[in-house]
């Protein structure tokens, strides 16, 4: 049987792809927005006075379309990134839907200064950049999670065909991402 010409992988569509990939993380890690350090506590105790904010409870600044059906956060974890005594939440968010994949994006939240609805005081992985994000976990101050892409528009949406471990850390006020090499090809980004 004949394989159809669009079927088959060849080594330039992956360095194309594993390039793509790469800007996607460097632009992730040089463009912070100008909201990036969460604000300081009152909280002076040295440890966390309160739970980390509530995920349902905030407003992301997701692109639903027109009369949007709601976000769903599909996963959630807290720890005082900056030091400050009080807990930042990390939330893994996405427009709700009722069939396919809509892409993911990852906010770092803080509470608010008037204690109303949490504050997304980082983006990690903004929707526009077409990934699902699966395996979030927080440790010693660090995001870990993994991020699944798709090589060409031709890929369903359903089926990743790409996959690329990342790690943010806390460093000198902002969130560094820092990504594992890409496996099988010795690329990094």
């Amino acid at each position: 049987m004949t394989e159809l010409p669009h079927t088959r992988s060849r080594t330039a569509h992956w360095l194309a792809t594993a390039a793509a990939l790469a800007a996607v993380l460097g632009a992730t890690a040089l463009l912070q927005p100008a909201t990036a350090t969460p604000a300081p506590s009152s909280s002076s105790s040295g440890g966390s006075s309160a739970p980390a904010p509530d995920p349902d409870q905030a407003r992301y600044p997701l692109d639903c379309g027109q009369g949007g059906s709601g976000t769903d956060v599909l996963d959630a974890a807290g720890a005082d990134f900056d030091g400050d005594g009080t807990d930042e939440t990390v939330a893994v968010v996405r427009c709700r839907a009722h069939g396919g994949t809509p892409p993911s994006a990852v906010f770092v939240l803080a509470r608010a200064a008037d204690g109303g609805a949490p504050r997304v005081a980082a983006t990690l992985v903004e929707q526009k950049e077409g990934m699902s994000v699966d395996d979030v976990a927080v440790r010693d101050a660090g995001i870990s999670a993994t991020l699944l892409g798709y090589s060409s528009s031709d890929v369903p949406r359903c089926c990743p065909d790409k996959r690329r471990k990342v790690k943010w850390e806390w460093r000198e006020g902002k969130f560094v991402l820092r990504a594992a090499p890409v496996a099988g090809r010795g690329l990094s980004v």
